[in-house]
């Protein structure tokens, strides 16, 4: 009887390295690789998204609290009284309005200084439901100056200013309103004016 011989087994091919690219890639031992690739596209993209999301998430709650911006309600003018004032004519003191605006504001159109304080007579007419505050700039928008908040009924003569603009020097007055309660904004208005002589 003749001894069968045992056969030897084959020896493994190594793969190249573009067909383990293929294989990696086509993992069904499809042909085309390339649409099983196109297939994973998507899910790297949505993977960066999330990504980006949760880095820009974490960069924001590290902010220290003085970096984000927080909306803080402005007090109110602790000189404002009840009522109209008396003011001298040569202020030439007249109403702020125009068609469209939510308000009215009475100002002086010739604003003079006494020392740091500008005479301005804000004054928010009983009419209004808004607060009413005003600020005072230079002509390229640097703060001199601004009132606190002031109710309807309610007027402030002055403002202290930070720098003393000379004569004939041109400002800004800007009137802002805010909402009752909530400081939504109820709209502002810019007056153009210059410093007067006293």
């Amino acid at each position: 009887m003749k001894k069968q011989g045992l056969r030897p087994m084959p020896r493994p091919r190594m793969m190249s390295s573009a067909e383990r690219c293929t294989a990696m890639n086509n993992p069904n031992g499809r042909k085309g690789g390339a649409g099983a690739s196109q297939n994973m596209r998507p899910l790297y993209g949505a993977g960066a998204v999330t990504l980006a999301v949760l880095i820009l998430t974490i960069l924001v709650l590290c902010l220290p609290k003085g970096a984000r911006t927080e909306f803080i309600p402005p007090p109110f003018d602790g000189a404002a009284v009840v009522g109209v004032p008396s003011v001298p004519a040569h202020l030439d003191y007249g109403e702020v309005y125009r068609e469209g605006m939510a308000f009215s504001a009475w100002v002086c159109g010739n604003v003079t200084l006494d020392g740091h304080d500008a005479a301005v007579y804000l004054t928010n007419p009983d009419t209004n439901h808004v607060w009413m505050k005003l600020r005072i700039m230079d002509a390229e928008g640097h703060i001199l100056g601004e009132t606190g908040l002031i109710k309807p009924g309610e007027y402030v003569q002055s403002v202290a200013l930070s720098a003393i603009p000379a004569v004939g020097e041109a400002v800004k007055m800007k009137i802002m309103t805010y909402e009752p309660e909530t400081y939504y904004s109820a709209g502002a208005v810019t007056v153009n004016t210059r410093i007067g002589v006293p």
